[in-house]
């Protein structure tokens, strides 16, 4: 988990990209301009900055010239435009910019730049000196629940205990078809909750499905969206 410190003049930016963040775990802070933006790097010390170049009073490779001028870029930083030229990107890099993502920002390039950004190196105690992280460790995934798995009895599934209790009971066939598919999407989204550690937006990828239509569904089959939460 990281602080990480979203800088965009556009609310619906800045509002995906804290939705997104959050749900991966990590505390956001946003600012709407370079001031505030200036004010959160004080105060919060975020270990990552997602900043965006187009901004009404200063401009992102201003604000990012200025935290380098003055020994203050100790984070990462990610710069962000729908708008920039080649020109300006390379120039943002060159102060040290980590890296560039055009807008619209589609989810896989914003997770895999943060992800990236922060195994590089985040800030390390009061004097904001950096320090090398390894590498994230990850877990290597429990076998895939596939539907066909599922109905035909095929050797795919994952053991009964790392599916919880919904796996312990047998699908019962003599029901409606309705009754039967709810509990088998029950159990399915279950499944991959807790495989996610509770994030609705690797969930929504992952079954690709819409996050508002995933929503609904998971309300609809009465799924405990705590269950499947990682701690924080």
């Amino acid at each position: 988990m990281a602080n990480i410190l979203v800088v965009d003049d556009e609310l619906g930016i800045r509002d995906l990209l804290s939705e997104i963040l959050n749900d991966e775990g990590h505390n956001v802070e946003l600012a709407e301009n370079a001031a505030q933006a200036r004010n959160a790097r004080g105060r919060t010390r975020p270990d990552l900055v997602l900043l965006d170049i187009w901004m009404p009073d200063t401009d992102g490779v201003t604000l990012l010239k200025e935290w380098s001028t003055t020994g203050l870029l100790t984070m990462p930083v990610i710069m962000m435009s729908g708008h920039a030229t080649i020109e300006t990107a390379v120039e943002a890099t060159k102060i040290g910019a980590q890296s560039f993502l055009e807008k619209p920002i589609t989810l896989q390039k914003l997770l895999k730049a943060v992800e990236a950004a922060l195994t590089r190196a985040i800030p390390a105690g009061p004097a904001g000196a950096r320090r090398p992280t390894g590498p994230i460790a990850v877990a290597p995934p429990p076998a895939e629940l596939t539907v066909e798995a599922a109905m035909t009895g095929g050797q795919n599934l994952p053991p009964v205990m790392e599916m919880g209790p919904q796996a312990r009971q047998l699908f019962e066939l003599d029901k409606p078809l309705r009754d039967a598919r709810d509990e088998f999407e029950k159990c399915y989204f279950e499944f991959h909750l807790a495989k996610e550690g509770g994030s609705m937006t690797r969930v929504a990828e992952k079954t690709g499905l819409e996050r508002t239509h995933l929503y609904r569904k998971l309300k609809q089959l009465g799924v405990d969206l705590s269950r499947g939460k990682r701690g924080t």
